[in-house]
């Protein structure tokens, strides 16, 4: 029994093998722990970083990933090579992470009463140069200013570098949710560029909450940084522009007319209008010179939307004013506008709960809708518009603020000039 026993060595050489792989196993699951890593030397430390980047917070909303290769080629409007690489490396400057950038303003596309830069420009020329204007989409402001902070000091006021990072992002919060850098060198021009989140953009562009970014979006501008997001609720912003400014125009009208007005909306209630503070020929200096762009912009939304002929050549426009035609763009107007619309209309006749079809055809032909829709939109800018304002001079310091209101005051008084008396 003791030969039968040891006399199998088949079996004893697989258990051994079984062994040897089972210790195999064990040793390649507990490695020795490996020795501490030395820091880098070519980065900096984190110590030298101040403020500290805080921990990003989960976002709420999911990165939208992709839309078809033509949504919103309306959006990407042109400028000459020269423009472009300057933006492009402008923005590309920056360290701190952009989600969503864009140009606008006269630096970027021309404005009637505005010298352009050329190549051989005078003294003169360089000087009347019109400052460029950036808006920054970033996901987390706090994490974004103390990167940028650290890398451009010198764009922040002395206070502001002193009280750090999470003080302008508490202080852009307030109002439309911007922080403004004003008369930054950089790259042989000067610039300003604000600083928003990309949730207070796209709130804005959806529901008119202030008109503050969604009322500049409503005039060509540059994109240098794209934004499924961002470009989505564009779309949006720009179709309820074209819808509002349908709604104050009567069944025939210019293009330049419809451009006028939806360039005027960001400028209805804006206090800077009513002081010695803004050009007051500025929507027909921008119009004049941007028609093109302007024409880019909505002709194909015009397309899109009910009783609107519009041809591809034609300047002239028409539509349908019939309350039916005027209740299917009223009640699509961003929630911010048309809520205020309701309570305004509230008493004068059935109520939206009786009869919805019936409350919706008695605004639409009420003759007072072009006057109501200009007055309340007042009502949203003003108060943004005022305390954005205010914030320059915590935002831009004493002297920056001065500087700032000076070139608008001689903004005004050159439009004030130029205008028939």
């Amino acid at each position: 029994m003791l030969a039968t026993r040891r006399g199998s060595p088949g079996r004893l050489h697989s258990l051994a093998r079984a062994l040897s792989t089972e210790s195999a196993a064990h040793t390649i699951h507990s490695p020795p722990p490996f020795p501490p890593q030395k820091p880098e030397t070519n980065k900096p430390r984190a110590s030298r970083l101040y403020p500290r980047p805080r921990p990003a917070a989960p976002s709420n909303h999911q990165a939208l990933q992709r839309l078809p290769a033509a949504f919103g080629k309306n959006q990407l409007l042109p400028v000459p090579n020269s423009t472009r690489a300057l933006l492009e490396q402008i923005v590309g400057s920056f360290e701190a992470p952009i989600r969503y950038a864009f140009a606008y303003g006269s630096g970027v596309f021309e404005q009637a009463g505005y010298e352009q830069a050329g190549d051989g420009e005078s003294k003169r020329g360089k000087v009347d140069r019109p400052m460029l204007d950036f808006v920054f989409a970033v996901s987390h402001p706090g994490h974004w200013h103390s990167i940028n902070m650290h890398q451009y000091p010198g764009h922040y006021p002395l206070h502001a570098r002193a009280l750090g990072s999470s003080f302008v992002a508490k202080v852009q919060e307030f109002g439309p949710g911007l922080w403004f850098n004003t008369f930054v060198p950089m790259h042989g021009v000067t610039i300003k560029y604000g600083v928003t989140t990309v949730d207070t953009l796209c709130a804005d562009l959806l529901n008119w909450r202030t008109l503050y970014l969604a009322g500049r979006m409503h005039k060509p501008l540059r994109i240098i940084k794209d934004d499924a997001r961002v470009r989505l609720t564009q779309q949006v912003n720009l179709t309820s522009a074209l819808r509002t400014a349908l709604l104050t125009l009567p069944d025939s009208f210019t293009q330049r007319e419809l451009f006028s007005r939806i360039a005027a909306i960001s400028y209805a209630g804006d206090p800077r209008m009513l002081l010695p503070a803004e050009n007051r020929g500025k929507v027909a200096n921008m119009v004049s010179r941007q028609e093109g762009q302007f024409r880019e912009l909505y002709w194909r939304l015009a397309q899109g939307l009910p009783g609107v002929r519009w041809g591809v050549d034609a300047m002239k426009i028409e539509q349908d004013v019939s309350a039916h035609a005027r209740a299917a763009h009223l009640k699509k107007l961003p929630q911010g506008l048309l809520v205020r619309v309701h309570e305004r209309m509230a008493g004068r006749g059935p109520s939206r709960e009786a009869d919805e079809s019936a409350y919706w055809l008695r605004v639409a032909s009420d003759e007072q809708m072009p006057t109501i829709l200009h007055e309340e939109m007042c009502k949203i800018v003003r108060y943004p518009a005022t305390v954005q304002s205010l914030k320059g001079v915590v935002s831009a310091g004493v002297a920056k603020s001065a500087r700032y209101t000076a070139a608008k005051v001689g903004k005004w008084w050159k439009g004030v000039s130029a205008s028939p008396s």
